[in-house]
């Protein structure tokens, strides 16, 4: 059985490790190597990912099973002041794909959107990760598609996928 915890950990142990796991196996075709270190140190080092969560108000969740961390999302609430919650991170062990643990998130999170009043979810997601499939089986919609200057000549190439919870 999936259990949705909070993190605690304010070395985010379990997430870097999960995210060191798929990571490569989601972006290693789709960036190159200098492009993937830049953006794991970016989004992943324990100094952003404490910046996301306490100055950016960023949610963390951890889906376990059996104590073990298989899973993990970051949300934050009312982004960009709409009511409106933004899915930043959602990521699911390799090994356990495809049993549902990625719903499971998606559904915590919009119970806890609902009790913020937020009107809907919204992700970006890179144009080439197979991820998006996921998201439009569980009623996300592409809205946009912007191009992102993420700093030392990097930039993310995404859709923005929405999903009403009204």
């Amino acid at each position: 059985m999936i259990v949705i915890e909070n993190n605690t950990d304010s070395n985010f142990t379990d997430i870097r490790a999960i995210a060191n796991e798929v990571w490569p196996k989601t972006y290693g075709s789709i960036l190159g190597q200098a492009q993937f270190d830049y953006m794991m140190n970016m989004m992943y080092s324990v100094a952003s990912l404490q910046m996301q969560a306490n100055e950016k108000q960023h949610h963390f969740i951890l889906a376990k099973e059996n104590g073990r961390a298989v899973g993990f999302a970051s949300y934050e609430f009312n982004c960009n002041q709409i009511s409106k919650t933004k899915i930043h991170k959602i990521y699911i062990l390799s090994t356990q794909q495809g049993k549902g643990i990625g719903k499971v998130l998606l559904d915590y999170i919009v119970k806890e959107a609902k009790r913020q009043d937020n009107k809907a979810l919204f992700l970006n997601v890179n144009k080439y990760n197979s991820a998006q499939h996921f998201y439009k089986k569980l009623g996300f919609e592409i809205t946009v598609e912007e191009v992102i200057d993420i700093g030392q000549g990097y930039v993310m190439d995404d859709y923005v996928m929405e999903k009403s919870i009204l």
